[in-house]
């Protein structure tokens, strides 16, 4: 049994996922939400674990070791801080502030008192893209070239700054983990509202790695038909990691023969995600090793997507700090 006990803060659609995973892995010490129906769910699933609606019973309490703060993007940073000035670890879902300087404030916090301060940037705990990496790292694709990541469902709800913070975290800590680069500057950044105001739904990104590499990213909250793909080009071969199927989700293809060449790599375990980034947690909580998504990981990438932001509404983007987000309860 776990040593550790984990808060959960925000139990919507996302956040019962994560307060499975701490369940399951016996380390799931308290729930936090608003939301008396959402909180009535958890009550109903896991009787003998503590709820609570008050943020501060996880702050005031002792056995709670690490906090999994799991609300609308724009709240991150209160909660984080709170919880980091209260000595506790936090596991913050994606992105971890819609605003750089807010991150490299976090993670100066959480290094100045010797906290794990973890990202949820999900895909880096991913089976498939992990042995995509090895395979990149090993030369099966020889350089890297290009990568293009498409990120494409429906979201009724749009209750985020744009579909971009929504979804582009994943898309942007996924591909520097893949080439093992950072990225270094925004070469174009457009976007457009399917409702026509400032909250874009449609997003696309160019991206210039260190190294050269072009990346590539597309995200949509308006596509009836979900696609999840990831294609990495080589100079000797190309990877496409196809996260909609449920087997066989990477292929590599040889540049220089006809398609009928794929080869499928599946020697690798189909382990949930979630599941090993929960562990992860749990580890880097025991040890105190910094997370592979750690509080540096997560200003890097809002800071790239900061400034495509900048690029994509220019002064509209001021008008974005006047907008009441609902206090999401189905965080995506």
């Amino acid at each position: 049994m776990s040593e550790q006990k984990i808060a959960v803060l925000g139990c919507g659609l996302w956040g019962r996922n994560i307060v499975r995973n701490f369940y399951n892995l016996n380390a799931l010490g308290m729930v936090c939400d608003l939301d008396e129906e959402n909180l009535a769910k958890v009550k109903e699933q896991y009787p003998d674990v503590k709820t609570t609606r008050d943020f501060n019973d996880i702050i005031n309490s002792d056995e709670i070791t690490g906090v999994a703060v799991v609300t609308p993007s724009h709240t991150h940073f209160k909660f984080v801080k709170a919880m980091l000035e209260a000595g506790k670890n936090v596991y913050v879902e994606k992105p971890i502030s819609t605003v750089a300087q807010e991150a490299r404030d976090l993670t100066d916090l959480a290094d100045s008192k010797g906290l794990v301060l973890m990202v949820g940037h999900l895909l880096l705990y991913h089976p498939a893209v992990n042995r995509l990496k090895m395979l990149v790292e090993d030369g099966v694709l020889g350089d890297v070239v290009y990568a293009q990541s498409d990120r494409l469902n429906i979201n009724y709800f749009k209750n985020d700054r744009s579909v971009m913070w929504d979804l582009a975290p994943h898309d942007v800590s996924m591909i520097s983990y893949v080439l093992g680069k950072n990225p270094k500057r925004v070469i174009a950044a457009t976007g457009c509202s399917s409702d026509r105001n400032d909250i874009m739904d449609i997003t696309h990104i160019s991206i210039e790695m260190e190294g050269g590499a072009i990346a590539q990213i597309s995200d949509s909250w308006i596509t009836p038909k979900k696609h999840v793909q990831l294609l990495v080009r080589g100079t000797k071969a190309t990877a496409i990691l196809d996260d909609t199927v449920m087997e066989n989700k990477l292929t590599i293809y040889d540049n220089f023969k006809n398609a009928n060449s794929e080869v499928v790599i599946s020697d690798y375990l189909e382990i949930e995600p979630l599941k090993l980034e929960c562990q992860h947690f749990i580890n880097c909580c025991e040890t105190g090793k910094k997370a592979r998504s750690d509080g540096e990981n997560g200003f890097i990438v809002v800071s790239i997507l900061e400034e495509a932001e900048k690029i994509m509404l220019g002064d509209r983007r001021n008008n974005l700090d006047e907008v009441n987000f609902a206090l999401s309860r189905t965080k995506q």
